[in-house]
């Protein structure tokens, strides 16, 4: 379980009061504005409107004067048109929408998702060749296209006009394209840049439309918003606009497509927020493009027949099980590979690499291990003597800059600031995995952050929160779910639940008892004991059984109440140093080396009480330690292990292990490492 530094916001109550009076909003609504920096009088009622106008004009956007005038053109004179996408919920309904908008244009349209697994991201020359062998006079691209430089080269040659649409970093050479239509490009005067792929293929369709925005939103909004969710971009600004009218559209007439995936998925008449859209539609569009036939996607999302969606839904459903099957699989290979050489997950970046593992499925492995750990994370896929790898990456570390950094290892690259893809050689892997890693050790690592909204106390907990919060959704990236945190709790029982899955916690603070949930922690992991005092990060939901509503409490987050967070924080820095053989200071192999008597305490924690592997702070809380001694803590365990005075359970648990007589712990190497740069 990975230790994460909070950061509580801070709130200036007589402005939040102030702000409660003048909008006649609830108090514990103007808190948690206020805590997220919205004071301002004129953003706060462009949030709080649920009618909020969008304010970004498609003709603000460079070159889409140009685009709109050759595809009007095309249109016009019945000319054949691609619309050429990508293969995750960005990409596909991006497709969606300008492919349906064309087609009741009566256009000579039709649409291409490359295959993820034979084709890979974006308009490649053989599949630019293949639309022009077709008759495509002019392909539009969709959440892809700003990095199509040799594609557009070869447009030219044969004879295709190309406009590209796309929301991705753009490289210091644009495509020589009609037009190239990206928010991101330095000359684009357009004020709000943070567009999805989907949300860019709308300001398109609006701009071709004379600007009638309204309309298009009527007819794409649902689209618009499940793309702009899928993607991850923020949810400010125009994008809040766009996913609130979006969702308002799922919820009161949603297409036939979404309309069936929703009763099998979530259940009828549940209202679909931003979370559960998340959670529900996002994850089975893009299980199709994972597993190699996003065309299932796209057809659900067009099509009119309910009896067509059904047998569409059945197939996306499958396919979302065999992904999550194959994820499964690759994560466990990926533990076991961490087993065999621990040092993988001490490096700043995590590298890791195999023969086969399924391309389409390794971007959420890589999602996983970063949580994991609180580190990037990069999974590379070897196929023959070509690889693709899928990179993560935690709040404050630009992913893409460090790949970019070391870009001439690669064969192509491209993505965001916490995620990105990349390809490369087979036999430059490991030369990759130490440069980009050289690279991040020359600059201050991130901690992983968990944010605190406010603090609450388990009174306080009740729907009439829930209810102030209301008007605050959509919640997602840049406006997430509000974290609350319970300061000073005790541990009164917990245990599993959902077949050990998950696991159910009942907590105390004076006279108050309040039950939690934590979903994804295995009892088997937890590292703490009954009667132990902790501080929890919660987020808070509905939960209606039988007509009843009541608050559900889930666990996000956990620490000591009694220890050091900078001290913790800075043992475990300083650990990591350690077990990656890392020059020391003297001062710092001070604090390192163990003296005997923490050693002997330790080891009669190991023997009483069996803890978690790697629950150092866990320990120092029970050793009555602050966190001064974190790191010589964990330096004791790593040595006893290495000279076998202390094993590692199958369940993940430290014990005290058999031995032959006296064991020296000073003949060590790592203390004898330690001790030479003293």
């Amino acid at each position: 379980m990975i230790r994460k530094k909070w950061i509580v916001s801070e709130c200036d109550k007589d402005t939040a009061a102030q702000i409660a009076e003048d909008f006649s909003i609830d108090p514990f609504t103007a808190l948690i504005l206020v805590s997220r920096g919205i004071t301002d009088y004129v953003e706060i009622e462009e949030f709080l409107d649920p009618c909020a106008p969008l304010m970004i004009d498609p003709f603000s956007f460079a070159d889409m004067d140009k685009a709109v005038q050759r595809i009007q053109y095309a249109i016009d004179d019945y000319q054949k048109i691609a619309v050429f996408g990508d293969y995750d919920a960005d990409g596909i309904t991006a497709t969606a929408l300008l492919y349906s908008y064309l087609e009741k244009r009566e256009a000579n349209v039709v649409r291409y998702i490359p295959d993820r697994l034979t084709e890979g991201y974006g308009l490649s020359c053989d599949s630019v060749r293949e639309l022009a062998g077709q008759g495509v006079k002019l392909i539009i691209t969709v959440d892809n296209g700003v990095s199509a430089i040799e594609e557009a080269k070869l447009c030219k040659t044969l004879g295709v006009d190309l406009v590209v649409t796309d929301h991705h970093k753009v490289g210091e050479e644009l495509p020589d394209a009609v037009a190239v239509v990206n928010p991101h490009r330095k000359d684009c005067p357009s004020e709000f840049k943070d567009f999805s792929g989907v949300g860019v293929a709308f300001k398109l369709v609006s701009a071709l439309e004379g600007g009638d925005e309204d309309s298009m939103l009527d007819e794409f909004g649902d689209l618009v918003a499940i793309g702009t969710i899928a993607d991850v971009v923020t949810l400010k600004g125009e994008n809040r606009s766009l996913v609130r009218y979006g969702l308002n559209s799922i919820n009161s007439a949603p297409r036939t497509g979404l309309k069936v995936l929703l009763e099998k998925a979530a259940g009828q008449g549940k209202k679909i927020g931003a979370s559960n859209a998340a959670f529900t539609i996002c994850p089975r569009i893009n299980a199709t493009g994972r597993m190699g036939s996003a065309e299932k996607a796209l057809d659900l999302l067009l099509c009119d027949d309910e009896f067509t969606a059904e047998r569409l839904v059945d197939e996306i459903q499958s396919m979302n099980q065999s992904r999550q099957k194959t994820e499964t699989e690759i994560f466990n290979e990926v533990s076991a590979l961490f087993a065999q050489k621990p040092s993988l997950t001490r490096d700043s970046i995590i590298v890791v690499d195999s023969e086969g593992w399924h391309q389409g499925v390794i971007g959420i492995v890589a999602s996983r291990i970063a949580e994991r750990y609180g580190k990037p994370a990069i999974v590379i896929s070897r196929n023959g003597s070509e690889a693709r790898g899928s990179c993560r990456s935690i709040e404050g570390f630009s992913i893409f800059k460090a790949i970019e950094a070391v870009s001439d290892c690669l064969t192509h690259y491209g993505g965001h600031t916490l995620a990105a893809g990349i390809g490369l050689n087979c036999n430059r892997i490991e030369e990759f995995r130490i440069r980009i890693n050289d690279y991040a050790d020359g600059i201050e690592m991130p901690f992983p952050v968990q944010k605190i909204d406010c603090r609450l106390k388990p009174a306080q907990i009740s729907l009439d929160i829930l209810n102030a919060l209301d008007v605050m959704e959509p919640f997602g990236a840049g406006n997430p779910t509000p974290c609350f945190g319970l300061y000073g709790v005790k541990i009164e029982d917990f245990g599993a639940i959902g077949d050990g899955r998950h696991m159910r916690m009942t907590i105390s603070k004076g006279d108050v008892r309040t039950g939690v949930v934590w979903f994804g922690m295995q009892e088997k992991l937890f590292p703490y004991s009954r009667g132990d005092v902790v501080d929890l990060a919660v987020t808070l939901d509905r939960n209606i059984y039988n007509g009843e509503t009541r608050i559900s409490v889930s666990v996000k987050n956990i620490r000591p109440s009694h220890t050091d967070e900078n001290k913790v924080l800075s043992g475990q820095r300083l650990f990591e140093k350690v077990l990656g053989e890392m020059p020391l200071t003297s001062g710092q192999a001070l604090m390192a080396l163990p003296e005997r008597e923490i050693q002997v305490e330790v080891f009669k924690h190991i023997k009483m009480s069996k803890p978690v592997e790697d629950s150092y702070e866990q320990i120092c809380l029970h050793l009555n330690d602050d966190g001064t001694n974190y790191c010589k803590v964990a330096v004791s365990i790593a040595v006893m292990i290495e000279m076998g005075v202390v094993a590692k359970t199958h369940s993940g648990r430290l014990t005290v292990a058999e031995t032959n007589g006296k064991v020296d712990l000073n003949d060590s190497v790592l203390m004898k490492r330690i001790r030479s740069y003293l």
